[in-house]
């Protein structure tokens, strides 16, 4: 049975990636993907098979093109994946269609919306005691306030919509330092065209290691199988990167995970999702900035830590799925997972970090999505890929890094 799974990819980043390999590694089967055009990341390589398909984002062309894929791979077993918030969307709206040909991992339409839309989740949050940033929202609306004082955070509250309007300087996230600056970015975003609403967050103190990445899988009876926590060590800081996990080690803690866990089991989740999350050292507490219904672009960690992110899907909807007995495995072994070169991690984390690294190292218990053996082997093009790609992400945090002042 299990050669005759292919994973149906909507999508072309590390995170599209991370699935494929998942795959790859466990029960040997190459993934397609389909994007809207073809980057690095998962060219020339022989675990996917890739088409470029220019008007992916369109949802008739979309589900045309996906059945039409379906009934020529009939002897296929299609388990469909979104690697982005917009394609997670298109999927879970697109569930009753596709379902006679693919399984579709995700969780109710109406449910993403509302987990997605970050002013609705952080009531969530506020009604069952999870501690997030102090939020300021702005409606379409509103005249624009801030009522932090500086430096503040700035952010979409819906990202699948706010992506879909671009414009010159456009960011992830902003940081504003001025009331002035807060004002101007929220102005540039409005005059794109964005129509939703706006987060406005009192910025919490601390540099990348303060993040952490909690990623969890909710079974078909919306009960939370497996949880895996991620400290983050670096992040992307490219403008459209910023906040991307560049390199983390995992770490176990139960009460976190449980405080989360409740929350999945309480609105009737299902499928993979993944919370970021900052520990604020003032008042010692762990905050949720959000809640990704997805896999996130770093999930290998999860895989590297002995929790591969493709058997909880196919135990679930192709082995008979969990029992209570099952209960649910909260990871706790260590590893290090890395996106970018190690000198990088060794130049730019805290001396205590950087020390844990090459403990992990020397344990072998270091792990790159990129350096996949049976990818890389004979391969050169795959090869001299990776190679440059690391090479350029030196010169990516020489450019826009700046080293975290000293309290």
């Amino acid at each position: 049975m299990h050669e005759k799974i292919m994973p149906v990819l909507l999508g072309a980043d590390l995170n599209c990636y991370n699935i494929a390999r998942a795959f790859h590694e466990r029960y040997g089967v190459r993934s397609h993907a389909f994007g809207r055009y073809r980057i690095g990341v998962t060219s020339n390589t022989r675990i996917l098979d890739f088409t470029v398909v220019p008007d992916l984002d369109d949802p008739e062309s979309a589900k045309s093109m996906l059945l039409e894929f379906a009934k020529a791979h009939s002897d296929k077993i299609m388990i469909a994946f979104g690697c982005t918030d917009a394609y997670v969307e298109l999927l879970a709206k697109l569930k009753p269609e596709l379902s006679e040909y693919y399984i579709v991992p995700y969780t109710d339409y109406h449910l993403i919306k509302r987990l997605t839309d970050k002013s609705r989740f952080y009531e969530l949050c506020r009604r069952m005691g999870i501690p997030f940033p102090a939020t300021h929202v702005i409606t379409p609306e509103d005249k624009p306030e801030i009522p932090f004082r500086p430096p503040v955070v700035i952010k979409p509250a819906v990202s699948a919509e706010y992506w879909k309007h671009e414009f010159e300087g456009m960011k992830k996230v902003y940081i504003a330092e001025t009331v002035e600056e807060a004002l101007g970015i929220i102005s540039k975003i409005r005059a794109a065209g964005y129509p939703e609403n706006i987060i406005v967050q009192d910025r919490i103190p601390g540099d990348d290691s303060h993040m952490y990445v909690l990623t969890a899988y909710c079974d078909r009876n919306a009960k939370v199988r497996m949880m895996c926590l991620g400290h983050v060590l670096l992040e992307e800081h490219t403008p459209k990167g910023l906040g991307n996990h560049a390199a983390i080690i995992t770490e176990s803690n139960p009460q976190l995970c449980d405080r989360l866990r409740s929350l999945l089991e309480e609105v009737g989740f299902t499928g993979y999702a993944n919370f970021d999350i900052k520990y604020d050292s003032r008042d010692d507490t762990f905050r949720v900035f959000e809640i990704n219904v997805r896999l996130g672009r770093s999930n290998y960690y999860v895989t590297a830590a002995g929790n591969n992110v493709a058997e909880y899907i196919v135990r679930d909807y192709l082995e008979g799925g969990f029992t209570d007995a099952d209960g649910c495995k909260i990871s706790e072994r260590e590893i290090y997972w890395r996106y970018i070169p190690d000198c990088i991690v060794y130049k730019y984390s805290t001396p205590e970090l950087a020390s844990r690294v090459r403990m992990l190292k020397k344990c072998g218990r270091a792990y790159s999505s990129l350096r996949y053996g049976p990818d890389l082997k004979g391969n050169i093009k795959r090869r001299v890929y990776v190679w440059l790609h690391e090479k350029r992400h030196i010169g990516k945090f020489k450019k826009y890094y700046k080293i975290p002042e000293k309290n």
